[in-house]
């Protein structure tokens, strides 16, 4: 039987050198491996980067040409652009175990060692050498690029207390104490933030990249490293980062541009795939559609935002962090007040604050409350947007003679009516309150029949929230709710920006 056919669950009784050689098996690169595994999944036409939305058109081709092409990767976006995870899932394109020389700490092919302990052993052994098999999941590594990185740390060093302890001269191969590098040969080695590693530790990136050597030291080492990597890094213009050395850029071989969602249905579905909600939330808590694309538009916002710094960007992660927070907000609210569950309420959403201000980096920074404003506008523009997809503009509803669909509503607020929705209303009190409005849920009915009637309700609150955000009525953020009054007496109502100061007694 070759090699290539023996089953995984048989590979593991393979235990010696001799045993391995008579299997026909034959040294592969871990580039060449991706590359065969990539083929046979397009051949097959299955999915090669799973859970992985937006990029089906663009970053994922970009991938496979590379990985095709055996290439060094260098992931270049703003930050929650699942850069990260891309590279993760590269792991799944490796054969599910590999043989290494048992006790051998830079992963030697028992066919081509490259350590002096690998030939060292095979020497003495020869084919009864032990052998390990070594799963995918083994071969991936990881460093996170800070400034205090070493060439110690990934390359390696002379380790004096393994010279004292064996009594070997400095000049002994034996001395030397390996990094993460060498360490991750075989394997996927990603370095995360590449930018931020000092310039001098990159150019000692540069033989592996091109030659596959590394330098200790002063020893004359020739380790021809097996190593896939992949780098990440946000855009070199990125305010206050480092940026990577040119040489270094030169050497690896495909810079892939990531992106953002490009449309809402996308960064929806990424949303509601990544964020946790618990089983006893579900339970409790209905949310709606509107609701989802709402939280998506904050983030479209956010990233069109003058007051937001576009070369930070705005992560997936504010969605998904969000997201939590607005059920979590509604199943508090239900947990107050007894309720069995309860509907997801535009009021809701206010609650989303504390998820944005971590997430947005200001252009120009201020006082602690600046990026909570920012925060509200953000909310305030996502239910303007989305407003206009379930109702007319209520600016060009004005223009109307007859005929305006708000009319009814605005006289009632007009005749100096107003309305408090408290965030810790119980389910029947919330209904109440939107049901004193005249007009407001006929309209909402009238436009939207086949809706069931919690959506209808959260669409009657929507309205109040968009005539607001089009300068139609008055809305003000209490500390336990919301208040709409009329705009015009509210303007009267609000106290004066200049106060009659009093005379000075020096005057």
């Amino acid at each position: 039987m070759k090699y290539s056919d023996i089953p995984h669950s048989k590979l593991k009784q393979i235990k010696t050198l001799g045993e391995l050689k008579a299997s026909g098996y034959q040294p592969k690169s871990i580039k060449q491996e991706l590359r065969s595994n990539l083929i046979e999944k397009l051949r097959k036409k299955e999915e090669v980067f799973r859970g992985i939305h937006g990029y089906e058109e663009t970053v994922i081709p970009d991938m496979e040409r590379a990985i095709l092409s055996m290439h060094d990767i260098n992931l270049l976006g703003l930050r929650g652009q699942a850069k990260t995870r891309l590279a993760r899932q590269m792991i799944d394109l490796l054969d599910e175990y590999i043989p290494v020389i048992e006790g051998a700490e830079l992963n030697d092919d028992p066919i081509e060692p490259l350590s002096k302990f690998g030939r060292d052993i095979i020497k003495e052994k020869g084919d009864e050498t032990s052998i390990a098999w070594m799963h995918r999941s083994e071969r991936y590594n990881e460093k996170l690029a800070t400034p205090d990185v070493s060439v110690a740390d990934l390359i390696g060093d002379v380790d004096p207390i393994k010279a004292a302890s064996l009594q070997l001269p400095y000049s002994d191969e034996r001395v030397i104490h390996y990094g993460l590098i060498p360490r991750s040969n075989r394997c996927l080695f990603v370095i995360n933030e590449l930018p931020d590693l000092q310039a001098r530790i990159q150019v000692a990136l540069f033989n592996i990249l091109q030659e596959g050597d590394i330098q200790i030291r002063g020893f004359k080492l020739r380790l021809p490293l097996d190593i896939q990597f992949v780098f990440t890094a946000n855009p070199e213009d990125y305010t206050n980062r480092g940026s990577i050395v040119t040489p270094l850029k030169d050497r690896i071989d495909s810079q892939i541009i990531t992106h953002y969602p490009k449309t809402l249905e996308i960064g929806k579905k990424i949303t509601q795939q990544e964020a946790h909600i618990k089983e006893e939330q579900k339970g409790l808590v209905y949310s709606n559609e509107i609701a989802k694309d709402l939280v998506e538009q904050i983030a479209f916002e956010a990233r069109n935002s003058e007051y937001i710094d576009e070369k930070s960007g705005v992560s997936a992660r504010l969605t998904i962090s969000a997201y939590e927070n607005l059920i979590s907000g509604a199943e508090r609210r239900t947990l107050i007040n007894g309720d069995k569950k309860t509907h997801i309420r535009v009021s809701d959403f206010w609650g989303l604050i504390p998820a944005i201000t971590g997430k947005v980096e200001l252009v120009y920074e201020g006082e602690q409350e600046g990026a909570g404003i920012v925060a509200q506008n953000l909310i305030g523009k996502a239910f303007r947007t989305q407003f206009l997809n379930y109702f007319p503009n209520p600016e060009q509803e004005k223009k109307k003679k007859k005929g305006n669909i708000y009319k009814r509503i605005l006289d009632w607020f007009g005749d100096g009516e107003s309305l408090d929705i408290l965030n810790e209303a119980s389910n029947q009190e919330y209904k109440n309150a939107l049901f004193e409005v005249p007009g407001l849920k006929e309209m909402v009915k009238q436009k939207f029949k086949k809706m069931d009637e919690s959506e209808q309700v959260f669409l009657m609150e929507f309205a109040l929230h968009g005539l607001a955000e089009y300068s139609m009525l008055s809305k003000k953020i209490l500390t336990n709710g919301m208040h709409f009054s009329d705009l015009l007496s509210s303007m009267f109502s609000m106290p004066s920006d200049f106060e009659d100061e009093e005379e000075d007694d020096d005057f």
